[in-house]
């Protein structure tokens, strides 16, 4: 059930076109699908304002298909990351909408007309070389699925400052910026300095011996002495937008934690004296 379903049956029961058993029966369904080998939090959507991600890597193509499709049973929209090319196959076989995000390693399904409209707020995703695009891209999909309007900058890392700089009126409009970079990490810290948004910085595996695999990059990123700045785990592009989109939802009065003048006389109402 998504927060849309659920006010759509409370807006049904105050007009009297459904019975409060029918409501009762609705909340009562059992949160999680067990499919033996997965528990699917079908009430994800609920809570988080977005269905379960599905994780492909380590999975089957066969436990893929069925996750997503007890998934899109209550929900308009899956997102499968880290996939490979039999669980692209394997997708395509039983959804015809499933598009093949190649450079993200993503697979979306939707149901027809269920897209969001989009955000106001624009999320920047930046990327140090090209050598980090699957990961940039990663959060660049994840964001765009999410319903927000994505700016792509990429190949801007600090060997060249002259490539960032030549972009930063754009980074500085955007409302959360991902910055993603190998090597020394030295991207994210840079940026960060320069707007005054959020940044959410992802470090990568790319580089040579002492990368470490993007360790790094990571303690780097972690010991900045840039305000404002975020770290997610080494590659995670995905949690990065995740992070970025509630940032964005958050401030156009999305999320439970905006103060939506509508819902303020109501829960001051419900404050003790």
């Amino acid at each position: 059930m998504t927060t849309a379903q659920a006010i759509q049956l409370l807006d049904q029961f105050r007009d009297g076109r459904v019975d409060r058993d029918a409501v009762l029966r609705a909340f009562q369904n059992a949160p999680l699908a067990d499919l033996g080998f997965a528990q699917v939090d079908v009430h994800r959507a609920l809570r988080k304002n977005f269905p379960e991600v599905i994780y492909g890597a380590g999975k089957t193509p066969a436990q893929v298909v069925a996750i997503a499709g007890r998934i899109l049973a209550g929900d308009s929209r899956v997102l499968i990351t880290r996939i490979g090319p039999e669980h692209v196959r394997a997708l395509r076989r039983r959804f015809r909408q499933a598009i093949h995000h190649e450079a993200a390693r993503c697979v979306t399904l939707e149901r027809g007309g269920s897209r969001p409209p989009r955000r106001p707020g624009r999320i920047a995703v930046l990327c140090a070389g090209t050598s980090d695009l699957p990961v940039a891209e990663e959060a660049a999909v994840t964001a765009e699925f999410m319903g927000n309007q994505v700016d792509r900058i990429y190949d801007v890392g600090v060997a060249g400052l002259h490539r960032l700089l030549r972009r930063l009126e754009e980074i500085q409009c955007a409302r959360v910026v991902i910055a993603v970079a190998g090597m020394e990490g030295a991207l994210p810290s840079v940026v960060a300095g320069l707007v005054s948004v959020p940044v959410i910085a992802v470090p990568t595996d790319i580089g040579y011996g002492t990368s470490f695999g993007g360790v790094t990059a990571l303690l780097a990123m972690l010991n900045s002495c840039s305000s404002g700045l975020t770290v997610v785990n080494i590659n995670n592009g995905f949690g990065a937008a995740y992070a970025a989109s509630q940032i964005n939802a958050l401030a156009a009065g999305e999320l439970g934690g905006a103060e939506d003048p509508a819902r303020a006389p109501a829960r001051r109402s419900r404050r003790k004296p």
